[in-house]
């Protein structure tokens, strides 16, 4: 994809490097993914084998640095691979997605011994992790958390819940926020919690409406002993450890709404191409072609934002904060309308498990409540623009 941007991000083109990168992740979607996304939906699957295959092409730390397996990519990098993966199944691509912003928590902020030691197998995907803040009561209100962790020796002994992790009782890692303080975001720490420790258990796998694919379920922690070591930099920097985590999750979760919504269009095109009625392919009736013009626009309009916030977060820009919040929210609302438009065209058609377009609805839909809800990003934006 051609992109040439100069909307207060500074100019930028993909280089052949960032081509080969896009060409490595749709082939890998195209070959293993694509042709199994339908299945795992129905089956209610969660693919480790073929996520696990994704470590050998360096997607199991993509913004890691390479002393402990990662690619060290900056952040447009992954947002190429995450919209490719997503052009086959979003669902698998925000596990990835997932995975990769817990593992660049360890490595921006775990010491060196930390870092030896869970890095190199969750670079290689043998370890797969989870990301853990929300809670039962505290989603967007995250700084009011309540699961508490208190020092006993030589550990920590954690007790509380978290809610809707995604790759709970799968996941080999759990990076969690819990409480070490008081209340508010100084009293939060960051700990990274192995699946076997005592006192971690997990709910059911819950029934939603998308990311079949994806466990998701309640983390729960009674009593469980985690070695103090397992703290991430030092108590009271957890709340500034998971925002800083959020800025690239949120442009990875845009990048997997773009290629989802993309995948729905190259449908609905096809779909246009073929069916007629009252004598004509539907492609030819003029309102069908001003409502396919108005979504490739749309789809590439949030690819030249999504690629302008990804670049000002790979340059450490001031405002890339901002960025990332409005390029969230503008693309993630966008994908899911052009899904759901793509869904229209194909009309009782598109109602069917089988054609794929209603699963992408599904799946892109939760993109506007995670990450921070696009009510949220609006908050964020305006207090960028006027303050608090």
């Amino acid at each position: 994809m051609d992109a040439a941007v100069d909307a207060g991000a500074g100019q930028f083109e993909l280089n052949e490097e960032q081509r080969a990168i896009q060409e490595m992740a749709q082939a890998f979607a195209a070959d293993r993914v694509a042709p199994n996304a339908l299945d795992w939906d129905k089956a209610r699957h969660f693919p480790a084998d073929v996520i696990r295959e994704t470590g050998p092409l360096g997607l199991g730390g993509i913004y890691v640095r390479d002393d402990v397996g990662g690619s060290a990519l900056g952040r447009l990098d992954a947002v190429l691979i995450f919209e490719a993966l997503a052009h086959a199944d979003p669902a698998f691509s925000s596990f990835i997605s997932i995975h990769n912003m817990a593992a660049s928590m360890i490595d921006r902020f775990g010491s060196d011994e930390q870092r030896q030691r869970f890095l190199p197998k969750l670079t290689s995907m043998e370890w797969l992790a989870s990301y853990c803040l929300t809670e039962p009561g505290s989603g967007s209100d995250a700084a009011a958390l309540k699961t508490r962790a208190v020092k006993s020796g030589g550990d920590y002994v954690l007790n509380g819940a978290k809610q809707f992790i995604s790759g709970a009782g799968d996941s080999d890692v759990y990076v969690v926020m819990a409480r070490t303080g008081g209340d508010g975001p100084k009293g939060i720490s960051t700990f990274v919690v192995p699946k076997d420790a005592p006192g971690l258990s997990f709910g059911a796998n819950e029934h939603k409406m998308g990311w079949h694919m994806q466990s998701t379920r309640q983390v729960i922690f009674e009593d469980c002993k985690v070695p103090a070591e397992n703290l991430l930099a030092t108590e009271g920097a957890g709340f500034g450890i998971a925002m800083a985590g959020l800025d690239g999750g949120r442009l990875n979760i845009a990048a997997c709404s773009l290629g989802g919504a993309q995948s729905a269009l190259d449908k609905a095109l096809a779909y246009t191409g073929e069916r007629k009625a009252f004598g004509s392919k539907i492609n030819q009736f003029q309102a069908l072609q001003f409502r396919l013009a108005d979504m490739e626009t749309e789809l590439q309009a949030a690819r030249i934002f999504l690629y302008a916030a990804a670049s000002k977060l790979d340059r450490k820009a001031p405002d890339a904060g901002k960025w990332s919040a409005m390029a969230k929210r503008f693309v993630t609302d966008i994908g899911f309308d052009v899904a759901n438009q793509a869904l229209q065209l194909h009309g009782g058609y598109g109602y069917l498990h089988d054609y794929g377009i209603e699963k992408l609805v599904r799946d892109l839909r939760v993109h506007q409540i995670l990450e921070g809800t696009n009510e949220i990003m609006r908050v964020i934006i305006a207090r960028a623009l006027i303050g608090r």
